[in-house]
């Protein structure tokens, strides 16, 4: 696709931006990806572990692995879901993402691995510790990754959400993901909830039957809100 990107709203968070995760891998061998952190989970926003909590994801991710077959680990399940001491905060992980961007261009890897890490073994990915060890497994040397963490989270992270919100609304997103198609300054939100758990056929649409795509966007509301989820 000459002269396009694909812009990705999104919070590492949202449970179905991880259901999304394989469509944005898929997208990103055909088309560049900008990745705009949306803050789901910042602030007062921030959310313990309770029993509430539990009730309230564990059907959201079973609807998701069913749609999906994304795999929700043990360590996850039963680990994470259940640690009462560990605080959701998408302000940590959205930083780590954009300073492994700035540092070596990997922020798409490094999402990935921080769904892996929270999905699947079931990591406080709020931690800086945790995020520190898996930009290592990415390949980026502790001192300069932790020197862009900590600036970013204190100096830029805040304008990032701001300007990431601003694109959402703009676009007439809903929530998180969302999937947006730059070409020639013209956005475009496409439809990709009636691709998820179909890879194959969301890239194969992307390169000859994109205008439909565009057409049915309107309507998607599978998906997390900017505070919270909704199905």
């Amino acid at each position: 696709m000459p002269s396009a990107t694909l812009h990705y709203i999104y919070d590492p968070l949202c449970g179905w931006c991880y259901a999304a995760a394989p469509l944005l891998e898929a997208a990103s061998q055909l088309i560049p990806i900008r990745l705009h952190g949306g803050g789901m989970m910042t602030g007062t926003r921030r959310q313990k572990i309770t029993p509430a909590w539990r009730d309230y994801v564990r059907p959201q991710d079973q609807q998701i692995g069913k749609a999906t077959g994304q795999h929700f680990g043990k360590a996850y399940l039963d680990g994470l879901l259940e640690d009462e001491l560990a605080v959701l905060d998408s302000g940590p992980p959205t930083a780590a993402i954009l300073a492994a961007e700035e540092l070596g261009g990997i922020g798409l890897e490094m999402l990935a691995q921080l769904h892996k890490a929270h999905y699947v073994q079931g990591r406080r990915i709020a931690d800086e510790q945790v995020l520190v060890e898996i930009a290592q497994a990415t390949g980026l040397n502790r001192m300069p990754f932790l020197t862009s963490l900590r600036a970013i989270s204190t100096a830029r992270l805040e304008a990032h959400f701001m300007e990431s919100r601003r694109l959402l609304s703009a676009s007439g997103g809903t929530g998180f993901p969302t999937f947006l198609l730059e070409r020639d300054s013209v956005f475009q939100r496409l439809n990709h909830a009636q691709f998820l758990g179909r890879p194959a056929d969301w890239r194969e649409a992307l390169t000859t039957n994109l205008p439909l795509i565009e057409s049915a966007a309107v309507g998607t509301r599978i998906g997390c809100g900017p505070d919270g989820c909704l199905v």
